[in-house]
């Protein structure tokens, strides 16, 4: 493959195209929008000509109620040899370019599972997918041409590639994905109108729960719109635990010791089933889940603290499995959180120690 059509310069289409010409290909740019084209070139993500002839592939990056009208349009027009679209559900878009008569041989969709808080060509990166999973969904008429040409996109990008059926994909992503979004929107918006002082407090739980409600409005109502009926099947399951939660809570407060057992044993068991979920989530580079242990390091703000602290750490011999920094309300310091292996917490600590580093019980 050496020439690529992007239908779509937004995050991931101009993502992709930044990966892309970094490995030497030639790489056109389209948009609805001929500033965002303009802007994705302006960063290095390709050319906003149109192609003498025929591309290798096109990259159909469009909300996905758009997918099977963009992509009749590039067929009609002969933009690429090959086709896939990168939209985030797969069952609706492969329904449409089905219903428009489009060519299912030389079309396959996929998903790189991959995004940022931020929406638009200047929140790209050309590592955006490096070491992610990149979903792909051939339709049953998807030739094995297609399909490689496919799987040499995602190994271009750096990605990992994982074949399913759409609609597997979408329950999939509606679960670790979809539902998230909205529960950290919902957990956020109640700090809307809460009072400074109660705000204040917040910690890296609340910052950590909430991250992703910075996210683009707007992407998010294309998104959900594709996948609605599966992602209110998941909140709805989500908000049956919530009443249970609730009556737990209120069980808690009663003056009949049998009903605060009762109230306490229903409390235990969410945070235990919230135990057995999370432990499932795979590891790093995607192994089977590893316990690692924290240390807490204090950081004063001052430059070149934290790579310092790294320095250190590497000169201990000991590797950072994860990180997360707390910022201190009212006080210039931090807390870094390193996650390195079990044992490795009592030598990283005494090292640490020993070069002036305040290290948290």
């Amino acid at each position: 493959m050496r020439t690529v059509a992007v239908v779509g310069t937004g995050l991931i289409g101009t993502s992709a195209a930044l990966a892309l010409t970094s490995r030497g290909l030639t790489v056109h740019l389209e948009d609805a929008d001929p500033d965002a084209a303009r802007t994705a070139a302006s960063l290095g993500a390709g050319i906003t000509d149109a192609p003498d002839g025929q591309v290798d592939l096109a990259i159909i990056a469009v909300p996905p109620a758009l997918v099977g009208k963009v992509v009749a349009d590039c067929q009609r027009r002969g933009l690429a040899r090959w086709y896939t679209d990168v939209a985030s559900v797969k069952a609706g878009p492969r329904a449409d370019v089905t219903a428009l008569g489009c060519d299912t041989v030389h079309y396959i969709g996929s998903h790189p599972m991959a995004g940022r808080e931020r929406s638009g060509p200047l929140a790209a990166r050309a590592d955006l997918f490096e070491g992610r999973p990149w979903v792909l969904t051939p339709t049953p008429d998807t030739d094995t041409e297609t399909l490689n040409a496919a799987l040499e996109l995602v190994a271009l990008c750096g990605a990992m590639p994982i074949v399913m059926d759409a609609a597997a994909h979408d329950r999939a992503v509606a679960l670790v994905s979809h539902a998230p979004q909205l529960l950290s929107s919902l957990v956020a918006a109640r700090l809307e109108h809460a009072d400074e002082t109660a705000v204040r407090l917040s910690g890296q739980g609340v910052r950590d729960v909430t991250r992703i409600a910075a996210s683009s409005p707007a992407m998010w109502v294309d998104i959900l719109s594709a996948n609605a009926g599966v992602v209110a099947d998941i909140l709805a399951e989500l908000a049956a635990d919530l009443d249970d939660t609730v009556t737990a809570l209120r069980a808690l407060q009663a003056t009949e010791e049998g009903e605060r057992r009762a109230g306490a044993a229903g409390i235990e068991a969410v945070i235990r089933r919230g135990n057995s979920g999370q432990a499932r989530i795979p590891g790093k580079h995607g192994a089977p889940p590893t316990r690692y242990e924290t240390v807490s390091v204090v950081l004063g703000d001052q430059p070149g603290e934290l790579g310092r602290l790294f320095g250190e750490v590497g000169a201990a011999g000991v590797n950072i499995e994860d990180v997360a920094i707390e910022h201190s309300s009212g006080q210039q310091v931090g807390f870094v959180q390193l996650s390195v292996a079990p044992t490795a917490v009592k030598p990283l600590t005494a090292a640490l120690r020993a070069h002036g580093w305040s290290v948290r019980d």
